[in-house]
């Protein structure tokens, strides 16, 4: 593992600390980020959620996707805690 993998809570922990207290010592930049909307959805909160799943993505073996049906119960277990477990736990 590299430095930035196995300090990976420590500069998740120092951006933020850093968030916070550029929000408290410049609040209109912040106000400004947070007008940035596209049907609801904040832009930059999207852009950086884009940048953060996109290496994950580069890394999948298309080829394998269609070998996922001769071991299912990977595929079962996803569907069913991101369908029907998390929604209703989110919720509660």
């Amino acid at each position: 593992m590299g430095i930035f993998e196995r300090y990976l809570s420590v500069w998740v922990a120092i951006s933020i600390a850093a968030g916070v207290a550029l929000g408290v010592v410049y609040p209109p930049l912040f106000e400004a980020i947070a007008k940035l909307e596209v049907a609801h959805v904040n832009v930059v909160v999207a852009v950086f959620i884009w940048v953060m799943i996109y290496p994950m993505m580069v890394q999948v073996d298309f080829s394998t996707i269609k070998e996922v049906g001769k071991n299912p119960q990977g595929l079962v277990l996803t569907l069913v805690v991101n369908w029907l477990i998390k929604p209703f736990s989110m919720a509660a």
